[in-house]
């Protein structure tokens, strides 16, 4: 029978399939744990600071909200966008939507 000192040299499609294997191991771990670093940053920021409270125009109900650096924006019901200062909280833009 064989003999435990042979050496058999294997099929060169069988080493490149091991090497490929081989490749995509390493590649999927760096592929986790670079999703696990962008969580990890991304997820331990501060959360944005929201006013506390918004006063909009009579009778509008908001139905979206939205900010920026120095301002925040309600959509409100009656298809306007009320622009707000950040540090005053007073109306400094009033933009009026509708259909094309």
């Amino acid at each position: 029978m064989n003999e435990p000192d042979e050496q058999v040299k294997e099929p060169a499609n069988l080493r490149f399939l091991r090497r490929l294997v081989t490749v995509l191991t390493v590649v999927m771990i760096c592929g986790v744990l670079v999703v696990i670093g962008l969580l990890v940053t991304r997820l331990g920021r501060d959360a944005p600071v929201l006013p506390a409270s918004i006063s909009l125009p009579d009778g509008a109900a908001p139905r979206a909200f939205t900010q920026g650096e120095g301002w925040y924006a309600v959509v409100t019901d009656r298809n306007q966008i009320v622009i707000f200062d950040r540090l005053t909280g007073k109306i400094t833009q009033t933009v009026e939507i509708g259909p094309d």
